[in-house]
C-alpha cells in the first residue's frame, strides 16, 4: 500500500513541477545537505461539484489507499466546499480537496463548466492517473476570461484540469529552519514572491497552524486560439503546533486556507 501511495505522490509531484519549476529550486533552497528533510505536509486538489468529477470522485482515489475523511470546510465568499483526508500512517501526506458549488454561481458560468465537463470520458475519472491527468477539454481564451471575471478558481480549473494545485513543505521537519518567518525570509532573499493576502503568515500558534505560500508560477497554456502564460501552481509552507495531547495539530484553518487559494490569482 505504501508503495502505491508513494507512486501516486511521485506522479503528482512530477506533473506539478513540470508547470511549477520554482518548486524544485525552493526544495533545494530549504533542504539540508541530506535533502531528506523537505517533507510534504499536504497537497490540494480542485474540482467542480458535478457528480461526474466531484470531490468524492477525487477522494475515491485516496480512500482506496486507506485515507479517511477528517474535516470539512466552507468558504462562503469563494463558493467552495472542501474536505481533508488523512492516512492512518501519519507520515503520509494529508490531502485537501475542494469543489466549486456551481449552484451558487451565475447561469453563464454553470453552462460553461458543464460544457467542459461533458467532454470528459467517464472512464478517465476512475483511471489510476486521473489525479494528475490535467485538462480533458478544449477551451478558448474568451471562455477563460469569462470564468476569470466571476471565479478565479473556476478559471484555474478550466485551464489546468486535474493536478496538484500545490504541495506543502512541512516546516516542522526542516533541519535548517525553526520558524515559518525564517523560511519566508530565505524565500524572499532568493527572489521568490510570497502571497501577502491576509499577511505573509496566515494563522497563528493559537489556532495550531501557520501557513505561507509563494505566488503561483506562470506556465504556457494552449488554448484553441493560441497560447498564453497563465498562473499555474504554487508552493506552500506549513508549521504545525502541538495540541494538548502533544500531537501536532493535523487539520486546516478555513480562514487561512481562504487566503491561500488566492496564490493562483491572475496578476
Amino acid at each position: 500500500m505504501h508503495n502505491q501511495i508513494n507512486d501516486l505522490f511521485s506522479n503528482l509531484w512530477q506533473d506539478y513541477v513540470a508547470v511549477t519549476p520554482s518548486a524544485k529550486k525552493i526544495h533545494a533552497l530549504l533542504g539540508s545537505s541530506q535533502q531528506d528533510d523537505v517533507q510534504n505536509d499536504h497537497i490540494a486538489l480542485r474540482t467542480f461539484n458535478i457528480e461526474k468529477i466531484n470531490l468524492e470522485k477525487l477522494a475515491a482515489h485516496f480512500r482506496v489507499l486507506g485515507y479517511v475523511e477528517c474535516g470539512e470546510y466552507h468558504f462562503e465568499t469563494k463558493k467552495l466546499y472542501a474536505k481533508h483526508f488523512e492516512h492512518p500512517d501519519a507520515t503520509q501526506p494529508k490531502v485537501f480537496i475542494s469543489e466549486l458549488l456551481l449552484e451558487k454561481c451565475s447561469a453563464e458560468l454553470q453552462t460553461i463548466v458543464h460544457k467542459l465537463v461533458d467532454q470528459i470520458d467517464a472512464a478517465a475519472v476512475t483511471a489510476d492517473n486521473f489525479l494528475y491527468s490535467g485538462r480533458h477539454w478544449d477551451i478558448d481564451q474568451a471562455t477563460y476570461e469569462t470564468l476569470l471575471e466571476e471565479s478565479e478558481y473556476a478559471a484555474w480549473v478550466s485551464v489546468w484540469g486535474f493536478r496538484a494545485n500545490h504541495f506543502t513543505v512541512s516546516v516542522n521537519a526542516l533541519k535548517n529552519f525553526e520558524t515559518l518567518g525564517s523560511v519566508n525570509d530565505a524565500l524572499k532573499a532568493a527572489g521568490f514572491a510570497l502571497n501577502t493576502s491576509g499577511g505573509e503568515i496566515k494563522g497563528s500558534e493559537e489556532v495550531k497552524l501557520k501557513q505561507s505560500s509563494t505566488l503561483a508560477d506562470e506556465a504556457m497554456v494552449e488554448f484553441i486560439d493560441g497560447k498564453r502564460m497563465i498562473p499555474s501552481c504554487f508552493y506552500e509552507f506549513a508549521r504545525r503546533f502541538p495540541m494538548d495531547d502533544g500531537r501536532l495539530y493535523p487539520g486546516f484553518v478555513a480562514a487561512s486556507a481562504d487566503k491561500i487559494f488566492e496564490s493562483t490569482n491572475a496578476r
